[in-house]
This record gives structure tokens, C-alpha cells and sequence, in this order.
């Protein structure tokens, strides 16, 4: 499986960007896909923030609180592509984000890391003041 992510860049504090994760070499429909971020200077997995996750029909999502209302997650399962549009950016929001695919065929879409075990190499957003 290979997951290929997008769209990152440099923006000014209230702007947006949208960020694409295309995935390759399994049944996309399949899986529910997630969004995490890591800060500067954090290396582990682990520490990677949950921020958005949505269901492998695209009917459920769920966000994490400080970004609810500012960001969307959707997908496009006839293009195998997951989809963060990021509004209103703060700088807090500054980070490397990451898509992840769900480890189970229909699994439940999740906060948790711990299940995800497909990961893309990142692309970076970063807010200015």
C-alpha cells in the first residue's frame, strides 16, 4: 500500500489549504482513512496528533475538537482519494500531516493511531502570524 499526500504549503493566518492523499494497492472503498499531524521536533509514531477521521462509505466523520468547524474531511473513492480542507488556519496548526488507512477491512474510523498501519511520508503546513 502506498498512500501519497498533498497540497501542504506556506499560508498566512486565517487562509486555507487543501490537502489530497491519493492510495495505492488495495481496495480503497474498503478502508476508513484518517488525518494526523506531528509538530517540529516530535520523531515517534505515536505522537502523531489525531486531527480527522471519516468511514470507508463516507457517511461518518469525527474531528478533533480544536479543529471542528474549520476543517472537513472527505473522500472520493472512485479517484482512491481522502481529502482535508483546512479553513481559518492558525498557527497552532503548524505541523507535518500525515493520512493513514485503517488496519481492518470496514473497521470502525478512529482516533487512535494504534489502528491505522498503512501511513503516507507527510507534507508539511505551516501558518504565519
Amino acid at each position: 500500500v502506498q498512500l501519497v499526500e498533498s497540497g501542504g504549503g506556506t499560508v498566512q493566518a486565517g487562509g486555507s489549504l487543501r490537502l489530497s492523499c491519493v492510495s495505492s494497492g488495495r481496495a480503497f472503498s474498503d478502508y476508513a482513512m484518517g488525518w494526523f499531524r506531528q509538530a517540529p521536533g516530535e520523531q515517534r509514531e505515536r505522537d502523531r496528533e489525531f486531527v480527522a477521521t471519516i468511514s470507508y462509505t463516507g457517511s461518518n466523520t469525527y474531528y478533533k475538537k480544536s479543529v471542528e468547524g474549520r476543517f472537513t474531511i472527505s473522500r472520493d473513492n472512485a479517484k482512491n482519494t481522502v481529502y482535508l480542507q483546512m479553513n481559518s488556519l492558525k498557527p497552532e496548526d503548524t505541523a507535518v500531516y500525515y493520512c493513514a488507512q485503517h488496519r481492518a477491512i470496514g473497521g470502525t474510523s478512529s482516533s487512535s493511531s494504534y489502528t491505522y498501519d498503512y501511513w503516507g511520508r507527510g507534507t508539511q503546513v505551516t501558518v504565519s502570524s
